[in-house]
């Protein structure tokens, strides 16, 4: 076992036996809740013929719709809620930049176990009550911002609301107020440290030590990048507005490619994407998650369409939560190049095998010329830079034949100069899609 603060041990370092009788318990009253009190869900499962008492065995949940955003955006914006809106104590929401937002609500209860979640993440990371949190996500109706503050000042961080924005300020409090852990999407800590160096900071000397990242995933390239030149530890934690929002899992010091799952709270299944079928243990597939504790917005088997894998053997940390391999690739993230499947993660994997280059890139993807043409602009490091013409196109080509090797497609590459690409305070937009239908 590692130095991690586990902050409930006879939960997170629980046996098999026991995280599977919390979860079957849990899920029967859940559905009995959703059943009773949402009338999509008791519409659908009347259809299927199964009633809430079916609900025997944690191999039940197959017999139980699942849900999508189609469903959330068909019952908007309080269509899925459980509890009279007087019980409701905070809605949340996502952009709706594809249609309708996604609107979820909170009941003080809810509150409190996604608090419970998030201070889990935070101790796992290595945060402890000792700590200054400077909060540089975006507070509004974003779950990240203000879920991470208040699970956080749960556990009794100082907590600094800095949001988002604003770089030279947020330099500014890191130094003068001593921030000890930053809360950003992963671009933006990477921003945040490249204008720092700018402006002639040693990293080496300043009192940030942890990095809690979300809101995008963080390629190991870029966190080993953060890491060396923050000289901090970074964390990724994963969740998503539609179950809580962040802290259904993250990540302990002793497994840094997976994360523990909380699983007293989310019941998980992996599932073949095309079919809906369970996959074994250890295989890659679809992620669906059904939280067990909601009161106001109960959610049955939500199809995440993110792909991941999952173990549940036990972690060094001493936790025995089940842990599933950090979320690199999205169901809909795939983008279809002259029928050949391509998803950004591989671009990702190839980058960071190639020195010389940043963990930055932008692809962007157009039909102009009547077949489907791909361009991908690589921000090259300064020990990448060559005074010589034939150097540079030499080196473009490299690029451009690893990632042929990989993608089997070939893509136009554009060698760009450090800090070309732009940085995000929120989430970073890797692809364009010009293609005219």
């Amino acid at each position: 076992m590692n130095n991690d603060t586990i902050l409930n041990p006879d939960i997170e370092c629980a046996s098999r036996e026991r995280i599977r009788e919390i979860q079957l318990a849990k899920l029967q009253r859940q559905v009995k809740h959703a059943y009773a009190n949402v009338a999509w869900y008791r519409e659908r499962m009347d259809e299927m013929g199964v009633a809430p008492d079916d609900i025997k065995t944690l191999d039940d949940v197959r017999r139980l719709p699942f849900t999508d955003k189609t469903v959330l955006r068909d019952t908007y914006p309080y269509g899925l809620f459980a509890v009279p809106l007087d019980d409701v104590v905070r809605l949340h929401a996502s952009s709706g930049t594809t249609g309708k937002p996604i609107v979820v609500g909170y009941t003080k209860g809810d509150l409190d176990v996604w608090a419970e979640c998030i201070a889990r993440i935070a101790s796992m990371a290595g945060v402890t009550s000792r700590d200054r949190v400077q909060m540089s996500f975006g507070y509004g109706m974003f779950t990240g911002g203000f879920g991470l503050h208040y699970g956080c000042e749960h556990m009794g961080c100082m907590m600094i609301p800095a949001s988002s924005g604003n770089t030279e300020r947020q330099l500014m409090m890191i130094n003068d107020y001593g921030s000890t852990v930053l809360i950003a999407t992963p671009s933006y800590a990477m921003h945040i440290c490249e204008a720092g160096e700018a402006a002639g900071i040693d990293w080496s000397k300043s009192t940030l030590r942890v990095g809690l990242f979300g809101g995008e995933p963080c390629t190991p390239a870029l966190k080993r990048e953060i890491e060396s030149r923050m000289h901090i530890v970074c964390t990724d934690n994963y969740g998503l507005t539609e179950v809580m929002g962040p802290g259904v899992s993250g990540e302990c010091l002793s497994s840094r490619h997976q994360q523990h799952i909380a699983e007293d709270h989310f019941l998980w299944e992996i599932v073949d994407p095309k079919t809906g079928e369970p996959l074994p243990e250890g295989e890659e597939g679809e992620l669906v998650l059904t939280p067990l504790d909601k009161e106001a917005f109960p959610v049955l088997r939500y199809r995440t369409h993110d792909l991941t894998r999952i173990t549940t053997e036990p972690c060094a940390c001493g936790r025995t939560h089940a842990r599933m391999d950090k979320v690199r690739t999205r169901t809909d993230d795939m983008l279809i190049i002259r029928g050949t499947n391509v998803f950004p993660s591989e671009i990702e994997d190839v980058l960071a095998g190639i020195e010389g280059v940043s963990p930055h890139y932008h692809i962007v993807v157009d039909n102009e010329t009547g077949l489907d043409r791909m361009t991908v602009s690589v921000e090259l490091l300064p020990e990448g830079m060559h005074d010589s013409f034939e150097k540079m196109e030499a080196f473009t080509k490299r690029v451009a034949d690893t990632l042929t090797n990989t993608l089997l497609v070939r893509p136009r590459v554009k060698l760009v100069q450090p800090g070309t690409i732009a940085r995000s305070e929120g989430k970073t937009k890797h692809v364009e899609d010009l293609r005219r239908k």
